[in-house]
């Protein structure tokens, strides 16, 4: 028996050896990042999962599995943890609108240029981005921060959040928004699902109205009034669903949406003046008007070029719905991505 356990032994060890040898175990490999290059230039990023005489066996970040014949193979390069992620992997944390459940690591920094102005991302640590988002003229400012963390291969969630002030132009009046999300897939193909809630400070003008038993030549009666100003916050719920799909290396479908439900009604004083034709003159009235805050959809589809391992850039077109009406927007949604 002794002898059998030795000879089953020395054949693990042997097997093991050859393997090691022949090709990279799975165990090994799938742990580490590989950039494999082919001879027209070419190159994939990812885990080799498996490789033998013939063809080296990819999942990518681009396409998913790709298989590689080995003769078509000009060197396989190893990404240490310290290195930065490829521009796909990177921007793929990003919409139109909205960000996902994918990290950007330690390090890896960009900026999106829009239309309006920019907004720059930093890696402060894995997992774990800070950034800066304005317009052109600096108004208004806004700070974000976002965690992720992997639920499974297919399952990744986060939490972040966006506060900042009308800066130069209104400082008195500021934004917090708190928010999560989940998404499902890989980042070349996902689904990306949000809910927050942002609310909005500062202050707020409102006339009171007295009416007064008081004739004047025109009137029946008179009014005074007086204007109040006070600290004032409203909030609403906010929800959102974005997804991208890969077309091919170079190109992707994008789509992002922003959905704010309904807030809630307040009762505010109007001044009515009715025309009295007994008196010849105005008469001055009080009604109260029910102030509705009415639900705002955002639909933004488009396309997403890889232009390079650094650079990216999309393009898309925005419709709003607001008050039962859909307006299209005019200006296309204009987009960016540049590694710093």
């Amino acid at each position: 028996m002794k002898k059998l356990c030795s000879f089953l032994f020395a054949l693990i060890v042997l097997a093991s050896l050859s393997v090691s040898a022949s090709a990279q175990n799975a165990a090994d490999t799938t742990s580490l990042k590989f950039k494999v290059v082919k001879q027209n230039g070419v190159s994939f990023t990812g885990k080799i999962l498996s490789q033998d005489a013939r063809e080296i066996l990819m999942e990518t970040v681009e396409l998913g599995l790709v298989y590689i014949p080995k003769h078509e193979v000009k060197e396989i390069i190893t990404i240490t943890s310290n290195e930065k992620n490829n521009a796909g992997e990177l921007f793929s944390t990003r919409y139109f609108l909205t960000t996902n459940g994918f990290p950007i690591e330690k390090g890896d920094n960009y900026v999106q240029w829009n239309l309006f102005g920019p907004d720059f991302q930093f890696g402060v640590a894995d997992n774990f981005g800070v950034g800066i988002m304005t317009s052109w003229v600096g108004m208004p400012i806004i700070g974000t921060a976002k965690y992720s963390f992997k639920i499974s291969d297919k399952f990744h969630g986060g939490l972040g959040f966006l506060g900042g002030t009308g800066s130069w132009a209104y400082p008195k009046y500021g934004l917090a928004l708190p928010f999560g999300f989940l998404t499902l897939g890989s980042r070349a193909n996902n689904l990306n699902f949000s809910a927050g809630y942002g609310a909005v400070f500062g202050e707020r003008t409102e006339n009171t109205y007295t009416i007064k038993n008081t004739p004047t030549e025109f009137s029946t009666n008179s009014f005074t009034s007086e204007t109040n100003t006070f600290a004032d916050a409203e909030g609403r719920v906010l929800l959102s669903m974005a997804g991208m799909f890969r077309l091919n290396k170079k190109f992707s479908i994008v789509f992002d949406s922003f959905i704010m439900l309904p807030g809630r009604e307040t009762s505010v004083q109007v001044l009515k003046e009715s025309y009295n034709q007994t008196g010849k003159g105005v008469t001055y009235s009080l009604t109260s008007v029910v102030q509705k805050r009415n639900p705002l959809i955002v639909l933004a589809p488009g396309l997403r070029f890889q232009a390079s391992e650094n650079s990216s850039f999309q393009f898309g077109f925005t419709g709003v719905h607001y008050d039962g009406e859909f307006i299209q927007v005019p200006i296309p949604m204009v987009q960016w991505f540049r590694r710093i």
